[in-house]
């Protein structure tokens, strides 16, 4: 079992776009592409350079074989993806729209990635990485999903890795609201970078100032919050430090995956030796990059990209 630099795990799932504005019901073509949270950011860090693993399951069909040629085709390790004879890979569809965020419908009960449980992934494809980066999603999309978050941060703080936490909520696939709060916040607060927008933290800590919900998870021993405000950039926070970096002035196509985008710039960033506010920058801009293109990660950059990005906002800002 080969090493690499970070680990991430979740389900993935074929999109499909509409190619026109309108109800999704009245469509009737569409682009397909990959979607999923942890999908996306190991495809921006792999695009920088990052060995990247992705672990989950896939179903037997030409969606799950769709899905792992596109992570193959992107340099993604996929040696832990199981696919499973029962149970089949989920898909979504989501509208072209000319502003604003796109409608998405989900079609995911019952997939195949949903059972994926601790007895299913030997722990080595966890601990042969430096670094792992887990959402919320997991732990939301069943029991078992989120019993296999809880075990991969513990083998990963035993063996003394970095992790990274995006809470990424997605309060419809959790039985009531307290529950997805304790599961949650349960998980954050054993990462050492937490990532959450400015109204999770809020739903998640019951502060709504981003300087009070960054408190929140420092207290409880957390190292670093970076607090994703919108257009207006970022807020972070250590036990030395805090800051708000602005955010980049760009013309969104597609607002859907501009959180997993920053994820991408603060991870590579701290895994670069980037100072916190440089690391956060880059966040930004690769969040901001994101929303340029239609499709979840078709707009995260190669290093050469990012580098033009950031030089020529430089001059311009």
């Amino acid at each position: 079992m080969k090493a690499c630099d970070v680990v991430t795990f979740g389900e993935a799932m074929a999109m499909f776009i509409a190619d026109r504005p309108g109800e999704l019901h009245q469509i009737e073509r569409f682009t397909k592409a990959l979607a999923g949270a942890e999908t996306n950011v190991s495809t921006g860090l792999a695009r920088l350079g990052f060995g990247m693993r992705w672990i989950s399951k896939v179903g037997n069909d030409a969606f799950g074989k769709f899905i792992i040629e596109a992570l193959r085709k992107e340099n993604v390790d996929v040696d832990a993806v199981f696919t499973d004879e029962r149970y089949p890979t989920g898909f979504q569809m989501k509208s072209k729209v000319l502003d604003g965020d796109p409608q998405v419908q989900y079609f995911r009960k019952g997939s195949a990635a949903s059972t994926i449980c601790p007895a299913d992934v030997d722990m080595n494809y966890f601990t042969t990485a430096k670094h792992l980066h887990l959402t919320g999603i997991p732990a939301a999309i069943s029991e078992s999903a989120r019993e296999l978050s809880f075990e991969a941060i513990k083998a990963m703080r035993a063996a003394g890795r970095s992790i990274s936490f995006d809470v990424n909520l997605r309060p419809k696939l959790w039985s009531s609201e307290a529950e997805m709060i304790e599961n949650v916040n349960a998980l954050a607060v054993q990462a050492d970078w937490v990532l959450p927008g400015v109204g999770e933290g809020k739903l998640l800590t019951g502060y709504s100032d981003h300087r009070d919900i960054a408190a929140y998870y420092l207290d409880r021993g957390v190292k670093l919050v970076a607090v994703k405000l919108g257009p207006e950039g970022a807020y972070y926070r250590t036990q030395t430090e805090e800051g708000v970096v602005e955010g980049f002035k760009v013309k969104a196509v597609d607002t859907v995956g501009a959180g997993d985008g920053f994820a991408v710039g603060v991870i590579s960033g701290l895994l670069d030796g980037l100072a916190v506010k440089e690391a956060v920058r880059r966040g930004n801009a690769i969040g901001a990059l994101a929303v340029t293109a239609e499709g979840d990660a078709e707009g995260l950059p190669t290093r050469e990209q990012l580098e033009a990005f950031m030089n020529a906002s430089v001059i311009t800002q």
